[in-house]
């Protein structure tokens, strides 16, 4: 088998530190040091992978243990990688049905540019509240609002940005939301005292956000001119090319409201997500004038405006619905498989959880033990990239010592999250880092600059746990 009675801290963690460096390395300092372009984050995976398989087999595991641990691991991922198929094909279903098309023509019509950016933010933060998915929330809203600034000319880059923190923000304080559930769940909390003890470093977070986007906004920055004049001829032109492909009518909403009806009543979101799909097929059959071949063809590689044939219009304006299909995710689906390979590696030697001990040690006060849990959630998640796993690690590894120190759990259940769910979406080799660049097409290097919230709410509690602001030390 191996040498487990003989594995120390840096024995255990070895495959994890190259890990961190080569990804250091290829996203970093390569451009930094030789002027390159960042190195693909599914070679980095495989040279990790490598790596760690070669160490584990000269520490004396044999090839069939760590394949076990592989196989099993990757096996959890089947249900990210199932979500991953049935958001592409959901986009690609809603667009040849015309409901995103009928979003993204009415919010031209009606959302003003000048407020592109908090308006982005403030939408995705209600969609996702109401079905406590940000991906949901990222992959169909989000989408609309990206349509919008693009035929704007909007920075995407901010316009993403405010996508993904609006729809985060939902994730991690919707009582629907998994993972809100999930890191209650560990950590033996409540669930609306979870969401309260949140709302003191997320509350803040978001009201700050918002300020930023406002003052990013066009009106503020004095370029709204340039925005409402010098596009006006292409919005028109816009407007004209959705309303010669697709037939608008109140009808189209109707996969809109499956996904936020299946959310509220707790349905499996693959399931969900697939009605929903399938419903807006049904849709681009009576409403729309494509072919049977073609509205098949967007459920499998997505939509094309080469299926509608548009007289004096641009299609470069329209390209915005080119997108979506069962393979649109391929890239990410791809990654989160590596990156559970990766992971089956990892579990050979508990090379985590040895991690984890190790910095749990001379934790003698509360803020020290309240920073001690934020850092390891940090760690943990941006290693498994997994939150769901990270909740269980971390609220196990940190229940009896928060106990112990008299520091109430539900600070422990909003560090995980705090730390954990906020933090997921900024790293590129994450499903949810993974989802919104594949989704948005923008990767997560280049929106995190702008995505605030997630940013501030991790500054924000590690202010508080090192002052006990908010932290509710005087609670029995």
């Amino acid at each position: 088998m191996g040498n487990e009675n003989n594995t120390n801290f840096w024995i255990a963690t070895a495959p994890l530190m190259f890990f961190i460096v080569v990804l250091a390395y290829g996203l970093f300092g390569h451009t930094f040091l030789f002027d390159g372009e960042r190195l693909p984050v599914e070679v980095l995976i495989i040279m990790a992978i490598s790596f760690s398989t070669l160490f584990l087999m000269w520490r004396g595991y044999s090839w069939d243990h760590i394949q076990q641990n592989i196989i099993a691991k990757v096996g959890e991922s089947v249900p990210v990688l199932l979500i991953l198929f049935a958001i592409g094909v959901l986009i690609g279903s809603w667009i040849v049905s015309g409901t995103i098309p009928m979003l993204i023509y009415y919010g031209i019509s009606a959302i003003n540019p000048d407020w592109i950016y908090i308006f982005s933010f403030l939408i995705c933060i209600v969609f996702s509240l109401l079905t406590g998915t940000s991906w949901g929330s990222a992959g169909t809203i989000g989408i609309v609002m990206l349509g919008i600034a693009q035929v704007y000319h909007a920075d995407i880059f901010i316009t993403a940005g405010a996508v993904v923190g609006g729809s985060f923000f939902g994730d991690k304080m919707s009582p629907l939301s998994d993972t809100t559930n999930i890191a209650s769940l560990a950590t033996d909390v409540p669930l609306f005292d979870h969401i309260k003890s949140m709302m003191y470093t997320t509350g803040p977070s978001a009201i700050i956000a918002a300020i930023i986007y406002v003052i990013l906004s066009p009106a503020i920055q004095g370029s709204s001119t340039e925005v409402g004049t010098v596009q006006l001829s292409q919005i028109d032109e816009t407007l004209r090319g959705l309303e010669s492909i697709f037939s608008f009518n109140i009808i189209l909403l109707l996969p809109l409201l499956v996904v936020v009806y299946g959310s509220i009543t707790k349905r499996p979101i693959f399931i969900t997500l697939l009605v929903s799909a399938w419903i807006a097929m049904i849709l681009a059959l009576v409403f729309q004038p494509f072919s049977f071949s073609d509205i098949f063809q967007s459920f499998n590689r997505g939509f094309s405006t080469e299926m509608a044939s548009v007289s004096g219009v641009n299609s470069e304006v329209l390209a915005i619905l080119n997108r979506g299909g069962l393979y649109n995710l391929i890239e990410g689906i791809v990654i989160s498989f590596l990156i559970f390979v990766f992971i089956g590696t990892l579990q050979v030697m508990d090379s985590i959880k040895v991690a984890i001990n190790g910095m749990m040690r001379n934790l003698h006060k509360q803020s020290h033990t309240v920073v001690a849990a934020l850092t390891t959630t940090v760690f943990t998640n941006l290693t498994t990239s997994n939150q769901y796993a990270t909740s269980f690690i971390i609220g196990e590894a940190f229940k009896n010592k928060f106990d112990k120190m008299k520091i109430p759990r539900k600070v422990l259940s909003r560090s995980i999250e705090d730390a954990g769910t906020m933090l997921e979406n900024l790293a590129p080799w994450t499903p949810s880092g993974i989802f919104m660049a594949s989704t948005l097409g923008v990767t997560a290097l280049e929106y995190a600059p702008y995505q605030f919230l997630s940013v501030i709410n991790i500054m924000i509690a590690y202010i508080f746990a090192m002052t006990g602001i908010g932290c509710f030390y005087k609670e029995k």
